[in-house]
């Protein structure tokens, strides 16, 4: 097995070298003077099974690019399978047509990774999970369920807990961590004036006097928490907390939280961690690498992925 990695997250790439009592493959990731990417791998991968470990987080398209080009380079270096491991897939909300005449842009990602040369993907919550469809080969879309729910039964006492969804389209991830802990369900109901921001309207089922904890898949601007947080707090919740899988936290968003009402904010390190997270005081980063290494290892194995979530 040969564990390749970019740019993208270098820390959980090592981390899962880690778990796996692997060292990260020997090779170059690095630009041209006009910004092209350019890779060399210096190590012999013919007959491997290579898992290239790249998140396409922000710098978004500079993250993909790296991630096609270590296929190629990987392909033509005859390895003798590709598993493209996207602890986060970029362009997954672009899931439909949303509007007259616009792309949808994770089905030509999709087409991309493949057309490069990966053989199978690995990835981490999809933000819809019928973007597995996108893909002509074989997808194995793993959930951080577990990770969250272990590390709620540590923190926190789960008979006064409640588990929030922040939108009608996020109920089936937080009822599949509200059956794991036997928690009750409410739901943030909520519209959208315009991209990017969001207006909580009104909360479905009873959360006074309960400590509530939003689960979602990926945090941005963080308007929509913001917003969910003080919705609950209005409706007679003791406290606020959230959990997410992918801490997207563009410019402004660690601000925003750290500013807000929310008890704290829990992410995946399923992307880098910024400057901004690391000075937000309500901000805490969970480890997926032990996640992922187990999925890499009995994939590599040819063993059952999906009996990890059993």
């Amino acid at each position: 097995m040969k564990l390749v990695t970019g740019n993208s997250n270098r820390a959980l790439a090592q981390a899962i070298a880690s778990y796996l009592e692997l060292p990260l493959t020997d090779c170059t990731v690095k630009r041209f003077a006009d910004k092209e990417v350019y890779v060399e791998v210096h190590e012999n991968v013919r007959g491997e099974d290579a898992f290239i470990i790249q998140s396409t987080s922000y710098p978004a398209n500079d993250n993909l690019m790296e991630l096609l080009i270590l296929t190629d380079a990987l392909r033509r270096s005859s390895a003798r399978r590709i598993t493209a491991v996207l602890p986060y897939f970029g362009y997954a909300r672009q899931d439909r047509k949303s509007a007259p005449r616009t792309p949808i842009s994770a089905k030509l990602v999709s087409n991309l990774i493949t057309q490069a040369g990966a053989n199978r993907v690995l990835t981490l919550d999809l933000h819809a999970a019928q973007i597995q469809g996108f893909f002509d080969i074989p997808t194995d879309n793993l959930t951080a369920a577990p990770v969250m729910v272990r590390d709620i039964r540590d923190n926190y006492d789960v008979k006064n807990v409640m588990i929030v969804s922040p939108d009608v389209g996020g109920v089936v991830r937080a009822r599949n961590v509200a059956e794991r802990i036997g928690a009750s369900l409410a739901i943030v109901d909520k519209r959208r004036p315009r991209a990017g921001v969001s207006e909580v309207m009104n909360i479905i089922g009873d959360v006074s006097g309960q400590s509530c904890i939003l689960i979602d898949d990926i945090v941005d601007s963080g308007g929509t928490l913001v917003n969910a947080a003080e919705a609950l707090l209005k409706a007679g919740a003791t406290a606020v907390s959230a959990y997410i899988t992918h801490g997207v936290l563009s410019e402004g968003a660690a601000e925003r939280i750290a500013g807000s009402k929310l008890k704290e904010l829990v992410v995946t390190d399923s992307i880098e961690e910024t400057e901004g997270t690391r000075a937000a005081a309500n901000i805490r980063r969970l480890s997926i690498a032990p996640l992922i290494g187990e999925a890499v290892a009995r994939t590599a194995s040819e063993q059952s992925v999906s009996s990890l979530f059993d």
